[in-house]
């Protein structure tokens, strides 16, 4: 096992869990060496089987645990700060989940932290980049073909949000998503958002807005719109349409299984983010395992999770406010010019 990366996974919930059995079963190259949660038989449920994991209920005493050479930032958002800072501090290579610190001002420190060691450690989890979808839709924008892209239109919809699920979360948790998408697509900065509010569903929890209809401005002068809808209650999908000066390219109508019988035809609609993006993230982590073990860094930055996070906070402002909200970004640094 020595020649494996050892990875320590932080939270073993619902998606440190996957990636725990994503990095013992799927990726080539990594071996799960440590597991932290503060639920001790929820991180030995994760590792269970996989031989070497050590369990912790502490952050550091994983990164500092024997062949550890990685950290997967799996847990919850408010401690991703804390995890990231110390992995930066032992110059640990990172894969963050998203967000990479919900609030600007947190991922910002992060962004600076990274900037004064000068060099990239941390990868931040928008794994819709690693979609093929996505990856196709980007290489047609790139080259050109259909000219310049003026509009994105979105969707992203799940059967049903979590207990604890805000208002303002379907856009700092949801449509986050969107926004790293919406800027690596376009190779523009979101510059403005306006929130729109229709009457909420009856399928949706007392008190929370949703649907709801977000509206970004860029730097380029593109549009991109978003509808999310978290209780929609019949299925996950995730759809965007590029409309561009000579033509449009729209990815997320694929299916799994059609089934006719009967006189009638029914189409599978994936119930998780897990089945619609399993291969996006194997293909993330396994590229994120591929680029760690070489020595490099190559993809999202801690720059993409500041500018995720400051454009979020800006639209749960025009989410309470109900007016157009500008975006403010901090000067970049120069580690993540070009980017």
């Amino acid at each position: 096992m020595g020649d494996l990366l050892g990875v320590a996974v932080l939270g073993a919930g619902h998606m440190g869990a996957d990636h725990v059995r994503r990095l013992d079963r799927v990726v080539s190259g990594a071996r799960v060496a440590a597991v932290a949660d503060p639920d001790v038989a929820r991180a030995e449920e994760a590792v269970a089987g996989i031989a070497g994991a050590s369990v912790h209920t502490e952050t550091e005493a994983a990164l500092d645990a024997p062949g550890v050479r990685a950290v997967l930032i799996a847990s919850p958002g408010p401690a991703h700060e804390e995890a990231l800072l110390a992995a930066l501090a032992r110059g640990l290579p990172v894969l963050c989940e998203k967000p990479m610190v919900p609030d600007s001002a947190g991922a910002l420190r992060v962004v600076e932290a990274e900037a004064r060691l000068g060099r990239r450690l941390a990868q931040i989890g928008f794994m819709r980049r690693y979609d093929d979808g996505y990856r196709r839709l980007k290489a047609l924008l790139d080259e050109g073909r259909l000219g310049r892209p003026l509009m994105l239109h979105c969707v992203h919809r799940n059967v049903s949000s979590p207990k604890d699920f805000t208002s303002a979360m379907l856009i700092d948790s949801s449509v986050s998503h969107e926004i790293d998408a919406a800027r690596w697509l376009l190779g523009q900065e979101l510059t403005a958002v306006t929130v729109l509010r229709p009457r909420p569903s009856a399928g949706a929890p007392e008190g929370l807005s949703d649907p709801q209809f977000v509206l970004f401005e860029t730097d380029g002068g593109a549009l991109v719109d978003v509808e999310v809808f978290v209780n929609c209650g019949f299925g996950y999908q995730v759809r965007c349409e590029a409309v561009c000066e000579a033509g449009s390219a729209r990815i997320g109508d694929d299916h799994g299984m059609l089934v006719s019988a009967r006189g009638a035809a029914a189409a599978e609609v994936p119930q998780d983010y897990l089945v619609r993006f399993v291969d996006a993230y194997d293909r993330e982590v396994q590229s994120w395992v591929d680029a760690t073990r070489q020595g490099r860094v190559t993809g999202p930055t801690a720059w993409d999770g500041y500018a995720a996070s400051a454009v979020a906070e800006a639209g749960v402002r025009a989410l309470e406010s109900g007016a157009r909200t500008a975006v403010g970004l901090a000067p970049r640094p120069e580690l993540y010019a070009g980017n």
